[in-house]
């Protein structure tokens, strides 16, 4: 590896360690935070444990480099080998892992000598909505001795560190994520249409960004629209759905639209690299999760001045004020859920009205700037313990 290792100028090496650098709210989170700590602070490696995609293209910084490891073909064993090996050849000063996948990551990380290992908790999959499973929290509580300090990137998850896996709350900081203001930003007059169908307060453009995967829960999503066509026949001519994002429930979400001869009213048009442009074509933003932990979407939705309509689960409600910048609703309720966005489509002004004071929010509480602030003090308390 080109750069591995430290000379003595050299600004201290952050390895962080995911399983796999995709398209997902954890991976945009890391390559913002990497495309923004100046390089005369930290360099970066990053390593997957499973694999990485085109994704990787927009980390902007030419010396991170981005190695795999394919555990899902090889198994643990001989990739915690690996990473021992790993470290001990770049010997970084932290090693960062994320979520429950990293923590295979600290035994080698501690018998390879790295002095500093931050652990992250970033949100929950399908397999164990809310950090339920009892052999996950066994595990967590297992490796906690491994641990220098962990991260929470919501007060919930924080609260499920201290509560479910008794981790002190002094050994827990609770970062939020941060979101480009100026990239998300609300629509111009002059913006062109990024999608089939033109927002506006003759028609209502429900759009929704991510993953098509059970912890997503995008026919949650479906069902709200075919419900809100329904049960206010008066609405129906007026609302369209988008839902951007690729996975393994997409085929299933086009057949039951078409099935309901509502695939004309809606687009779902797979995974997207304009997602600030199709945010910018949207009137609502839902978001139907199961579980989440700090949505990148609502962030991005807050910023671009659009009320959401999102799942009472997780972070959700640290960031989504009900009845201010959007509505809360119970998970897994295509009732509730349509309940919900009917008031913004028949309502552009309060649409508008909690749109813009989301777009406060983001500006003044969740900044990418504030962000990688709180993350530097955590890194350069880590590097000045070593030191």
């Amino acid at each position: 590896m080109s750069r591995a290792g430290r000379t003595g100028s050299e600004p201290p090496l952050i390895a962080h360690v995911i399983y796999h650098l995709i398209m997902g709210g954890l991976e945009n989170g890391l390559v913002n935070l990497v495309n923004r700590i100046p390089y005369d602070r930290y360099r970066h490696v990053i390593v997957c444990l499973a694999y990485h995609s085109e994704f990787r293209e927009r980390i902007q910084r030419p010396d991170v480099d981005v190695l795999t490891l394919r555990i899902h073909e090889r198994g643990a064993r001989p990739v915690m080998a690996d990473l021992y090996r790993l470290f001990r050849t770049l010997r970084p000063a932290v090693v960062h892992s994320r979520n429950i996948s990293g923590l295979d990551s600290l035994l080698p990380a501690f018998l390879a000598g790295v002095p500093y290992r931050l652990h992250g908790e970033h949100g929950w999959e399908l397999v164990d909505l809310g950090g339920e499973n009892r052999k996950n929290q066994w595990n967590r509580r297992l490796h906690a001795p491994l641990v220098s300090r962990y991260i929470a990137l919501s007060r919930h998850q924080e609260r499920y560190l201290i509560d479910r896996v008794g981790i002190a709350s002094r050994r827990i900081e609770q970062i939020y994520n941060g979101v480009d203001v100026e990239r998300f930003r609300p629509r111009h007059s002059s913006d062109q249409p990024a999608s089939p169908f033109t927002p506006g307060d003759d028609r209502c453009v429900i759009g929704t960004v991510g993953r098509m995967q059970g912890v997503k829960d995008p026919l949650n999503l479906v069902e709200a629209f075919l419900h809100l066509r329904r049960s206010r026949p008066d609405l129906a001519p007026r609302a369209r759905l988008v839902m951007v994002g690729e996975g393994p429930l997409r085929e299933a979400a086009l057949a039951r639209l078409k099935a309901e001869g509502a695939d004309q009213d809606a687009w779902l048009p797979g995974s997207r690299e304009d997602v600030a442009e199709q945010l910018r074509g949207f009137d609502v933003f839902a978001l139907p999760s199961r579980a989440e932990g700090i949505s990148n979407t609502i962030l991005e939705a807050m910023a671009t001045g659009l009320p959401a309509v999102v799942t009472d689960v997780g972070g959700n409600p640290e960031l989504v004020r009900h009845d201010e910048t959007g509505w809360l609703v119970p998970s897994a309720n295509p009732a509730a859920l349509a309940e919900g966005l009917a008031r913004y489509v028949e309502n552009p002004a309060l649409a508008r009205e909690h749109g813009a004071r989301g777009r406060v929010r983001a500006e003044h509480e969740f900044s990418l700037a504030a962000m990688v602030e709180r993350y530097l003090s955590v890194y350069d308390r880590a590097t000045a313990k070593r030191s």
